[in-house]
């Protein structure tokens, strides 16, 4: 249900397999995790349908899941196919923009990325994701679970140290709930005081002479100032500052604009920093 009072004219199936449409691309947006969609994904291959998918997991797969990106790599060449893992974050904000930065310093010594969203705009699913409505200790045994919370954070950080060519030694991952103070309300989700609002989480990750990466993300609902910061330290240093990153719309904009990068790419499973950049269609 998508909360709509009139229809849009267009049919939902429940397969793939039951669609007889014609296609050249197919826009993957189900699950985050490999277990979940890997089959989703070779399922397509062997339909014979490039992909673009908004799969956390499988912007820079292959630092920690090698093995099924291989098994999709090697599908997506047999079929002669191309896929694609993406959006605003994974795929963007915390990887493939600060890469793109780089660009014009000389000399690149610590990358710091800050993420504030109001996730009170934000759709339903969201704001569960971040533990709203839950009390603290909900909260940390849904995360033990490693089912909750923003996805993705291992794959910018491997992106980055592989494209730089950084060895990375160490990676910390830390996850806190932000406690309401008072009671708030979306048309989702009525949150009381000393309940769970969202997630604040903070990564770092080190070369062997130290802290070469920091992340941080923060979503909650009335979070203010929202908006993203880019710091890169060393020659130049280098300030940039986003305001409007609304993922629910930006992720949306980023897998159809890649569309047709990712039709002319060549076969297999390609990342942001293969393809050229990625303009508005």
């Amino acid at each position: 249900m998508i909360g709509l009072d009139r229809s849009l004219g267009i049919e939902v199936k429940g397969s793939i397999g039951d669609v007889d449409a014609e296609a050249d691309v197919v826009l993957h947006m189900t699950n985050s995790f490999f277990d979940q969609f890997k089959g989703q994904i070779l399922d397509l291959l062997g339909r014979g349908f490039d992909i673009v998918s908004t799969s956390e997991e499988l912007l820079f797969p292959w630092l920690d899941n090698p093995e099924p990106a291989a098994e999709i790599d090697a599908a997506a060449k047999k079929a002669g196919k191309t896929v694609l893992g993406t959006g605003v974050n994974p795929g963007f904000l915390m990887d493939s923009l600060p890469l793109f930065i780089t660009s014009i310093a000389q000399r690149v010594d610590h990358i710091d990325v800050s993420r504030v969203i109001n996730a009170s705009i934000r759709r339903g699913p969201f704001q569960a994701k971040i533990g709203c409505g839950l009390s603290a200790d909900e909260f940390n045994a849904r995360m033990a679970e490693g089912r909750m919370g923003h996805v993705g954070i291992p794959e910018s950080v491997a992106m980055t140290f592989d494209t730089l060519g950084k060895k990375l030694v160490k990676f910390r991952n830390d996850v806190v709930p932000v406690i309401a103070d008072a009671s708030v309300s979306t048309s989702h989700f009525d949150v009381e005081a000393g309940q769970v609002r969202g997630l604040h989480q903070t990564c770092t990750a080190d070369t062997e002479e130290g802290e070469f990466l920091s992340l941080s993300f923060r979503a909650a609902l009335d979070e203010e100032p929202a908006g993203d910061t880019i710091t890169i330290k060393g020659h130049p240093d280098l300030v940039v500052t986003l305001k409007g990153t609304n993922g629910d719309i930006t992720t949306v904009a980023m897998a159809v604009n890649a569309i047709k990068n990712t039709k002319n790419a060549p076969p297999g499973l390609v990342t942001m920093r293969d393809l050229p950049i990625v303009t508005v269609s």
